[in-house]
Formats: C-alpha cells, structure tokens, sequence
C-alpha cells in the first residue's frame, strides 16, 4: 500500500487535491481512499491530508502516520519541525517552495526524490489564485509516477466548469514541467 501525507494551510485545497488524486488513480483501475485531519479552525490553520493507494480494498481508515510520500502545499510549512516526521525509508517528498530540492536534503534525510515546484506563483499565473493544489498535483505527477497526467486533467475536466478546468489543466501542466528533482 502507498500512502500520502499532504500538509497545508486551510482554504490551499490540500482535501481537493487529496480527492483529485485518489480518483485519477481509481480511474486508473487501483483502489484509493482520500481523507482530511483538521481543527475547528478552516481557513489559513494547518490541515493534513492522506492518500492511499493499492492494488487491493482498502479497509484501513486511519491518519498515515509513516507515509511513503509528504506532499507540501505551503511554502511556509516546508521548514517546519516535524514535516518529516514518520516518512518511510527511500520516501518521496514534494515541496511548494522557490528553493532547490537539495536544500532540503538534510531534514528529509529518508527521502529517496525530493522534488520541488514554485506551485503558488505558477497558481497565481494560471488560475489566478494562490491556490496551489492544482499546481502540486503535476509536481507529484512528476516525482511519482503513480498516476498519468492525463488522468489528472480528466478529473478536473470532471470537477470545475470548463473555464475553471482549463486554467487548473494550465497550473498543473506548467507544475509538471517545472518541478526539479533531486534524487539520491
């Protein structure tokens, strides 16, 4: 099983791109769950995201705790103590940030790929909005290959009327483009 553990702020789409992603995969022929974690506060307070994703039913309806993948929808969380915590051994972590992969290569000392995209200016670009869960989706299209991008563009297709979907298809093929990656 592979599990996702998505950090943002509320009102960034973090539950959006959470749910965009787990049926895109399931589009795909996998099985996904998609769930949020957050306080009584929405709007700008810190939310949790998880993904799973399996071959087989998933049964397991718990927070993911030792992800195999920590996607960062705010550039501000990214140096935050304890983002890293739990990631699983050759992890994967993908980062909304202006700085280069490796200039997290010490906090994520487990990551296999770190990747990283300016996913709020490409939003602000394309969507209009610094809501960068459209964005971070064609980062972690990119550094994961769990999932084809087209696959992405056809839920969104499906979710947002059809100017809506056009610029977020934007945001998330110039994210793809963009992310660099670091691997060890």
């Amino acid at each position: 099983m592979l599990e996702i553990r998505w950090h943002g702020r509320g009102g960034q789409g973090v539950v959006t791109a959470a749910e965009i992603l787990a049926i895109a995969v399931i589009n795909e022929g996998k099985y996904a769950q998609a769930f949020a974690a957050f306080g009584p506060e929405r709007r700008g307070a810190p939310v949790l995201g998880f993904t799973r994703i399996d071959d087989n039913e998933i049964s397991l309806r718990t927070q993911i705790y030792n992800p195999d993948i920590i996607v960062v929808l705010d550039s501000h969380i990214c140096d935050m103590d304890g983002i890293e915590d739990g990631l699983k051994d050759n992890g994967i972590v993908v980062l909304n940030t202006t700085l280069k992969p490796e200039y997290y290569s010490e906090k994520f000392k487990n990551a296999k790929r770190i990747a990283t995209v300016d996913a709020t200016t490409i939003a602000i670009k394309e969507i209009g909005t610094p809501i960068t869960n459209t964005a971070i989706l064609g980062a972690v299209t990119k550094a994961t290959n769990i999932v084809r991008l087209e696959s992405i563009e056809k839920v969104i297709k499906e979710r947002f009327r059809k100017e809506i979907a056009e610029k977020n298809i934007k945001a998330v093929r110039e994210a793809f483009n963009q992310t660099i990656i670091f691997e060890r």
